[in-house]
């Protein structure tokens, strides 16, 4: 259960029981029973750019926001945050990304809403520190459940259990 590793140990018997059972499809089921309709790369831009301007008006644009098939397997990440300088005449131009795994395109929407406030806050506080984490809660007050239960998820599915949101 390396995707759970740092929590208390009752918590991880509790999941490790809900596995062995085979009832950790069903739990999440339970628990978040559709799947979002935030499909499309365009309705994922248009979320996340809602998400900002309720919360980060003063940071930056963001000039591209995707879902990314390769993302999952080649960086072990559900989402990317870069920014990309580059020199246009004499002046510097940043460019900011977000890139979410298409892992999260069938999903609640809790899980891709936890994902984006996640790399929302980057652009205003890099580290994952203190500060971080309270602007995440403050974005999401949520966020810490939202982030242990996607854990669950990719803990189903690691173990190799199939799709718990046919879309």
């Amino acid at each position: 259960m390396k995707y759970l590793a740092g929590y208390p140990a009752a918590t991880l018997a509790q999941v490790q029981t809900l596995l062995e059972q085979d009832r950790l499809r069903a739990w999440l089921l339970q628990k978040y029973p559709q799947a979002h309709g935030v499909r499309t790369d365009k309705a994922l831009y248009d979320y996340v750019m809602e998400l900002k301007n309720t919360f980060l008006r003063n940071t930056g644009p963001l000039s591209k926001i995707v879902y990314d098939s390769k993302l999952h397997v080649v960086q072990h990440a559900l989402g990317t945050h870069t920014t990309v300088s580059r020199v246009q005449g004499n002046k510097l131009k940043a460019k900011r990304e977000i890139r979410v795994a298409a892992q999260l395109r069938e999903g609640p929407l809790e899980f891709l809403r936890m994902l984006c406030v996640h790399e929302l806050a980057h652009s205003k506080e890099k580290a994952h520190d203190k500060a971080f984490y309270q602007l995440c809660t403050r974005m999401e007050p949520q966020y810490h459940q939202y982030e242990f239960e996607l854990r669950v998820y990719l803990t189903h599915l690691d173990a190799g259990g199939g799709a718990v949101w046919n879309c």
